[in-house]
């Protein structure tokens, strides 16, 4: 019941959303409701990492992330429509065949401004992983065994590349999201904070508010599962 027609990246027909997926007009990034509700987050003991423990249940309110990371093309626009040239940034973009690949090369400032321009936000850490997980916890996007061939890592294409923001649709998250795992990194809103977990598993979800570095989530082209 909703149309894509006027997205940036229109989907293959085959490729469906959840009820209230609608189009951002300012960018035309495809927005997907992720229900308020409760969820699993972090490790269990003896997997991870230890500031991804301990694992928890948490509960969020409902919110929506994009269907696919920010391509070439919408950034190409943004920089087209605001001016805005980073320095060392001479890489972000490619051509014209690659219209559809992720946009990389981006700073997290830089990730802050696309969203200002369009109206959006950057997710915290705990929307992003439960958008990629879904509410039971599983380890990857699409379960709790690792598949190489179902996102974009240094396993599974043999070339050392991007890909196109609606291939390994096998690799899609419950809510429907493209490359939450492979492609490229994401940029979360959060400093990272390397107790957070600890303290979210308390109740305390509010996201740190000052650290040196941002929260990256979902791998890349260039990194395999370990």
């Amino acid at each position: 019941t909703y149309d894509l027609s006027k997205a940036a990246h229109p989907p293959p027909a085959s490729v469906t959303f959840p009820e209230g997926t609608y189009v951002n007009e300012k960018d035309g990034s495809i927005l997907v409701p992720v229900a308020a509700g409760e969820a699993v987050f972090g490790s269990p003991d003896g997997q991870g990492s230890d500031d991804e423990r301990p694992q928890f249940r948490a509960s969020l309110p409902g919110y929506t992330l994009a269907a696919h990371p920010v391509t070439n093309a919408q950034w190409r626009r943004f920089v087209r429509v605001t001016g805005r040239h980073p320095s060392g940034l001479h890489g972000a973009y490619a051509g014209p065949s690659k219209s559809d690949h992720p946009v990389v090369c981006v700073s997290w400032e830089d990730a802050q401004a696309y969203c200002k321009w369009a109206g959006l936000r950057l997710p915290t850490e705990l929307e992003w992983e439960k958008g990629a997980r879904g509410t039971s916890g599983r380890e990857y996007p699409w379960g709790k065994a690792w598949d190489p061939t179902r996102c974009r890592n240094r396993r599974s294409s043999g070339t050392e590349a991007t890909c196109g923001i609606w291939e390994y649709p096998a690799g899609r998250s419950p809510y429907g999201l493209f490359h939450m795992s492979g492609n490229v990194w994401e940029w979360c809103a959060d400093w990272h904070y390397a107790k957070a977990y600890k303290r979210y598993a308390r109740g305390e979800l509010t996201p740190p508010t000052t650290g040196s570095t941002r929260v990256l989530r979902g791998g890349s082209w260039y990194v395999g599962a370990d």
